[in-house]
């Protein structure tokens, strides 16, 4: 059976080595925040060019419909 003073010191080496892990915990949960902030940025930047992308690529497809209807007009007309 362990008597007070032994239970002491293991009581005290022990805390130095627990208040590493939790700063540790802490900081890495504050670092993952940041990076998760920054992951969030990138994707919304690269949700808004996808948008841009698909608004060029509706605006192309709607003057190439109106080049090939002025042709089939045309065609029509012969």
């Amino acid at each position: 059976m362990l008597n007070d003073t032994q239970i002491l010191t293991i009581a005290l080496a022990s805390v130095p080595a627990t208040v590493a892990v939790l700063v540790g915990i802490l900081v890495n949960n504050a670092r993952l925040s940041d990076l998760r902030g920054h992951l969030d940025a990138r994707f919304n930047a690269i949700d808004v060019r996808f948008e841009e992308m698909k608004d060029l690529w509706r605006s192309e497809l709607h003057r190439v419909e109106e080049v090939l209807d002025a042709r089939l007009k045309h065609l029509e007309e012969r």
